[in-house]
């Protein structure tokens, strides 16, 4: 082996084969570094990261290609590579006791390990030298080797501890079952929906959108609740905020305002400065909440940006088989934003004429808007700028679309970001719901097709012989147990599809994921599900993960699965064990809905009743169509062209037949009288 090679040019992962060339002797995480630690009585040093992470890049050039401290490591440690989005599972449990011991987390994580994988000390970037009253790398590696050779016992007792701690963690924010009583239903009721909404607009920033301060993340699952909260309770106040953030999110340097898409957040309160690199579960999540604003407003900013944006993942996240890419990274030409950020004296030259209306619209000046560069963002609202210039809107975005293409070609010239190319099976069905709900709000045939062929894709290469699933797939090879994100993710993306299809077949694909979760994830005492399958040896504690992070909790998404699929095959232990899980957290949901939004979602759908919808008959297509064109929140709908001759499906069953297409509006199979409109389904969900 070269001196600068390593274990990890065999890996597939992007993140790992950028560290395959440096002089620290890595290992992946797996059976022969562990063997080697506890052979040798050698602490473990993890180094956790991902391939779009500005500071990882940092860490790399400073320390680890550094011959000196690549020496250290090696001769004091078995120093093991991790990337996150492929072992979120390791990732939790080493985030978590960093974040215990520390207060903080983030990636770069470097986390010491005993040889029997417990942690007993970590933190995120440190620098070469001491700085900010952080040590030096150097520093920390000596202080660890110390503390290993000449404290053992102690180091024992704190990994113990640790180790112990994270146990009891998994059991944060759950009421006791017996606290519940007979009926954990009754424990939903509309004041605590409304504590939820108080709570959340404690954080709201009413001048710029979103919640809190910097930085700014979308906290999607925060505005559906919202928007679905206006639905539910006709408080206009709800709806406002939601379409702030929206609204200051999409005119904001968080989005490309040439190419389509968002950045993963914005260092700033105003989202104008964005950590740059583009993930594709934000770019899911931000698109799914997007149509549904659309849905309910018919604002054409929306529909606008979830154009935009699935062009943009079309464009540079979809791979030849219809698998979706990872991720962008935020630098190229070894600096974060360079690829996206402006000079006025070239797009004046590019522009020519047509650069003082841009520039004026786009916020150009010569003097920048960051770090003497521009990235572009709209600070007048299109409508009010267009009056402002005398022309009309339309004018004004044909004007504007025609300059974009031009910068776009130009910025095509430039040296790309690196794309991270694995595709992760959670993440590509967030982004196959996300097609999903674009062909239902905008309905468009291509999204569909889009999600038809990703969906076919994923079923074909991500299935191991047995039956599961794998969790990420590359160059053709599937690798890892899928995780609980994954399963959940996919189910409710079959869900979604079946909507916008009719195929029933995704329906009986999703009840069998169901059952192999039940069968490899649960939790019997709780209902409540492990994030990694039964019989994962390399793991020191399997977690159960409630919080909404980056994306859903599986456990939030697994809970809203159940339901819908225990009304869709008439399974009543799936709807009372969601309805059980939903009870046993909804206090501490109500508390903090800000870190639980998915689940605030599911408690306030089950406050106000799931609507069960069947559409048959005739011409039932174009009116599946025309109602999925509207907003209706949380949701259960099946459409056939007449009664099934099987009895799998109850919504669809007892249903008096007419040649004209019918809509029928039930609560547990009991129906109202049928409507052929989907604007009379609407009022009558309204009066129900």
């Amino acid at each position: 082996m070269s001196q600068h090679s390593n274990r990890l040019k065999d890996e597939s992962s992007p993140y790992l084969l950028q560290h395959a060339h440096n002089p620290v002797d890595w290992y992946p995480w797996g059976e022969e570094a562990l063997q080697r630690a506890r052979t040798e009585n050698k602490p473990i040093l993890v180094s956790i990261g991902y391939a779009a992470c500005h500071w990882c890049h940092v860490m790399e050039k400073e320390s680890f290609e550094d011959e000196g401290t690549a020496s250290v490591m090696n001769e004091h440690f078995i120093n093991i590579k991790i990337d996150r989005e492929e072992r979120p599972d390791l990732d939790h449990i080493y985030m978590d006791a960093v974040q215990t011991m520390t207060g903080s987390g983030g990636w770069p994580l470097n986390v010491f390990l005993t040889p029997a994988g417990k942690p007993f000390y970590g933190g995120t970037y440190f620098p070469p030298r001491p700085v900010y009253n952080r040590p030096s790398w150097k520093e920390v590696l000596q202080g660890v080797v110390n503390a290993y050779r000449d404290k053992q016992e102690a180091v024992e007792s704190q990994a113990d501890n640790l180790t112990q701690h994270l146990v009891r963690s998994n059991e944060f924010g759950m009421q006791s079952v017996t606290e519940l009583g007979s009926d954990p239903g009754t424990v939903f009721t509309q004041e605590k929906v409304r504590l939820m909404y108080a709570n959340i607009m404690k954080t709201a920033d009413r001048l710029e959108g979103g919640f809190g301060g910097a930085p700014k993340f979308p906290q999607t699952f925060t505005i559906r609740f919202l928007l679905q909260h206006c639905f539910h309770t006709k408080n206009e106040e709800a709806l406002l905020q939601a379409c702030l953030s929206l609204d200051k999110m999409i005119l904001g340097g968080i989005y490309d305002q040439l190419g389509g898409g968002f950045a993963r957040y914005a260092t700033d309160g105003a989202w104008l400065v964005p950590h740059f690199e583009k993930m594709l579960y934000d770019n899911a999540l931000l698109v799914t909440v997007l149509c549904e604003a659309f849905q309910l407003t018919k604002n054409p900013l929306y529909e606008r940006a979830i154009r935009q944006t699935l062009s943009f993942v079309e464009r540079e996240m979809l791979s030849p088989e219809y698998g979706f890419y990872a991720a962008l990274d935020a630098d190229s030409e070894g600096e974060e934003g360079r690829f996206y950020v402006w000079d006025k004296a070239n797009i004046d030259q590019l522009l020519g004429q047509e650069a003082p209306l841009f520039c004026a619209f786009y916020d150009v000046t010569e003097e920048g808007n960051w770090e003497h560069k521009t990235i572009l963002n709209i600070k007048v609202p299109p409508a009010e700028f267009a009056l402002q210039h005398g022309i009309t809107e339309e004018e004004l975005w044909s004007q504007m679309d025609k300059c974009r293409g031009i910068l776009m070609q130009a910025r095509n010239r430039r040296i790309r970001p690196l794309l991270d190319d694995k595709q992760l099976l959670g993440w590509n069905a967030l982004m196959n719901t996300a097609y999903s709900q674009a062909a239902a709000a905008l309905g468009n045939d291509h999204y569909r097709e889009v999600a038809v062929r990703n969906m076919e894709f994923l079923l074909a290469r991500f299935k191991h012989p047995d039956g599961s699933f794998q969790h990420t797939y590359k160059e053709g090879v599937a690798r890892f147990p899928a995780f609980l994100d994954d399963y959940s993710a996919l189910i409710q993306a079959l869900l979604q599809l079946q909507e916008v299809t009719g195929d029933t077949s995704y329906l009986y694909t999703a009840k069998g994921l169901t059952t192999h979760v039940l069968d490899n994830f649960s939790e019997e005492e709780t209902g409540f599900f492990y994030f990694t399958p039964t019989g994962m040896a390399d793991i020191i504690v399997r977690k159960k993960e409630v919080y909404d992070g980056a994306v859903p909790s599986g456990n939030a998404v697994m809970a809203m699965n159940l339901y819908c699929l225990g009304i869709i095959f008439d399974v009543p232990e799936w709807r009372e064990r969601s309805v059980r899980i939903c009870s046993l957290l909804q206090q501490t949901v109500s508390r903090y809905p800000g870190s639980f939004g998915v689940w605030a979602t599911m408690v306030q759908a089950l406050t106000f009743d799931i609507p069960e919808i069947a559409i048959i008959g005739g011409d039932f297509a174009m009116l599946r169509a025309d109602v999925l064109r509207r907003f209706i929140p949380v949701h259960v709908l099946q459409s056939a062209p007449s009664e099934p001759s099987n009895q799998d499906f109850p919504l669809l069953g007892h249903k008096p037949y007419s040649t004209d297409a019918a809509i029928f509006l039930c609560r547990g199979y009991t129906c109202q009288q049928p409507v052929n409109e989907a604007d009379a389904l609407i009022r009558l969900m309204g009066t129900v």
